[in-house]
């Protein structure tokens, strides 16, 4: 079997706002054709024009190839393999960043191939099922421009998540720092008193983590609120600061009552090395298309397990994520849930209008897939609704703003 084509499409929801904290406003999804007829399917959560060229750019000397040259005529069924040639052969221009992203998509994939080719679910090529189930928790991202709205809505989304059956959510509490929703710009008595409203609305019986979204300037000052939030008894509170602060990292992971977590930008496993040796993260949070793919991913697993830590996946994007998400959750003991953005709580109609991911809950937790491969599939029409090139660009978008 051999791969004959890569089709790249770049998605885009009519109606984004840039000044959102929500990359699930646009996508890259991949296609991988092989010459038996069978093809599979892939995503990433990056800069999706980015990431496309990333592919499709040619190249000139063999440090610095285009990843669709070196991938077309390779067989399928070897991801690991693949993964190294490109890699090896994008090092100039890759090792890190977007072109980590966009192998990412072509890894997930080739994965999907590979199960569909053998008849088996992707959890099963990654090593077998490490559980019985998956538990997913409701990653919320609420709306609003004054506080008093922005609190109300996200207690709101906590709890019709908890009568939907979760029993588990996380709360983004992005009001203070670099990336606050809509222009909010609060002070730390803001995220402790969101936090105890969420907290009130689930009741204690529900597991609940928190992300401010890197929101403080350094550790110590992570720690004073941090402390007020111990109360509120949270899984983990996730990214309270800059990434590249791994000395402060490892600040709070000896000295925070609530674990920490982080990883959702990370490329490689070698970044997470970084993030469990050097920041002693207690709970990394790969997202399957950023880190490479599958390949990478059950590599920060391992990594993860033999160092006494949890992997909680990180993915804020469409049901091709997700499955993939399940599908690296199925195969690894110490990962206890996966993100999953509810589709009818969620403002981009990506998430619930591109694919179908398989996955069926019930009572708050998800079977293990049984449909070869990912187990996701492209809704119809789902990819011409959503190209990019075809989407009206909002009037108010500045024309330096808009995708070319």
């Amino acid at each position: 079997m051999k791969i004959v084509d890569i089709e790249c499409h770049v998605l885009l929801v009519p109606d984004y706002d840039a000044e959102a904290c929500s990359s699930a406003q646009d996508d890259l999804v991949v296609i991988i054709r092989t010459d038996s007829g069978l093809e599979g399917i892939g995503e990433t959560d990056t800069n999706p024009w980015v990431a496309r060229a990333c592919i499709e750019a040619p190249g000139t000397h063999c440090m610095g190839l285009g990843l669709r040259e070196m991938l077309i005529g390779e067989d399928p069924l070897e991801p690991e393999a693949i993964w190294q040639k490109l890699y090896s052969g994008s090092k100039m221009t890759g090792r890190r960043g977007a072109v980590i992203c966009a192998m990412g998509a072509i890894d997930m994939a080739l994965w999907d191939i590979r199960g569909k080719a053998l008849g088996e679910p992707v959890y099963r090529l990654l090593g077998g099922a490490a559980k019985d189930h998956i538990t997913p928790y409701a990653s919320l991202l609420p709306t609003g421009r004054t506080l008093d709205d922005y609190r109300d809505s996200l207690v709101a989304k906590a709890a019709e998540s908890k009568r939907l059956g979760f029993r588990a959510g996380k709360m983004e509490v992005c009001v203070k720092g670099p990336y606050t929703h809509n222009a909010l710009d609060e002070g730390d008595e803001a995220i402790v008193e969101i936090v105890a409203a969420c907290r009130e609305a689930v009741g204690d019986d529900y597991v609940m983590m928190v992300d401010v979204a890197y929101c403080w300037p350094d550790a110590p000052s992570a720690l004073r609120v941090l402390r007020k939030l111990e109360p509120y008894d949270l899984f983990f509170l996730e990214t309270p600061i800059d990434i590249d602060d791994l000395d402060g990292y490892a600040y709070l992971a000896e000295r925070s009552p609530i674990r920490i977590a982080a990883g959702e930008w990370q490329n490689t496993h070698w970044e997470f090395l970084d993030l469990a040796d050097r920041g002693k993260l207690d709970v990394l949070q790969p997202d399957v298309g950023r880190v490479g793919g599958f390949t990478e991913a059950r590599r920060v697993a391992k990594l993860a397990h033999d160092r006494g830590r949890l992997v909680v996946p990180h993915c804020w994007k469409s049901a091709i994520g997700i499955a993939a998400s399940a599908h690296l959750c199925a195969a690894t003991a110490c990962c206890p849930f996966i993100e999953y953005l509810p589709a009818n709580l969620s403002e981009s109609a990506l998430r619930a209008e591109l694919a179908d991911d398989g996955l069926t809950m019930t009572e708050g937790t998800i079977k293990l897939p049984t449909a070869p491969g990912l187990g996701a599939k492209l809704l119809p029409g789902a990819l011409e609704q959503f190209a990019a090139e075809t989407q009206p660009f909002p009037a108010e978008q500045s024309l330096e703003r808009r995708p070319a």
